[in-house]
């Protein structure tokens, strides 16, 4: 079993004053679009938000998701997953699906848990077409005691280092395109005219 983590409780600070999270695509806040692709899959989804930007959790409202608020949010993307890793049943993998990267489609979730069933005590990690990893990640339940000890704000980067991950390609550059920047999102706006 899988618990999808989204970790939104990360300062957005290369976009201020805006909040990347909220920036909207095809109406609907990246935050939003986000929980509501990961909740098409029929898995619970956790999302971890910083105390101090109530927006965010206004962008959720009327979703079936578990939203947790952080009081350690400042220590970064690993406050997130030890959090994810403690409210998360023991048994169930963490799939750790980043909010800030919009072509992500319920069917790319969809396709590493699929992978993860196969071989479930195996990290799992999507990749683009051409190989080059990326995002999301599949965090099997037993290296949950090691997502408890991390610190810092490079995510699960040193669990990754440790531990060979299995790639699943993910169509184009999907696993690879996150949108951090004003400058992102004007490109990617630019490129997907669609979208906007």
């Amino acid at each position: 079993m899988v618990t999808i983590l989204i970790p939104a409780a990360g300062a957005s600070s290369r976009m201020a004053p805006r909040d990347k999270l909220l920036e909207t695509i095809g109406g609907v806040a990246l935050l939003r679009r986000q929980v509501l692709r990961a909740l098409a899959t029929g898995y619970e989804v956790l999302v971890t938000l910083p105390p101090d930007r109530p927006d965010r959790a206004v962008a959720l409202l009327g979703l079936d998701c578990k939203q947790h608020i952080l009081p350690d949010a400042a220590d970064g993307m690993s406050a997130s997953l030890r959090h994810g890793a403690k409210a998360a049943p023991a048994s169930h993998a963490l799939l750790v699906l980043l909010p800030d990267m919009p072509e992500i489609e319920t069917e790319d979730i969809a396709r590493l848990i699929a992978a993860h069933d196969e071989t479930p005590d195996q990290v799992i990690r999507a990749s683009d077409a051409d190989g080059t990893p990326g995002h999301p990640v599949v965090l099997p339940a037993r290296l949950r005691e090691k997502v408890t000890r991390l610190t810092g704000d490079r995510g699960a980067r040193p669990l990754l280092e440790q531990d060979p991950a299995r790639l699943v390609a993910l169509p184009g550059r999907r696993a690879l395109i996150d949108l951090d920047t004003p400058a992102d999102w004007n490109n990617w706006r630019a490129e997907n005219p669609d979208q906007a």
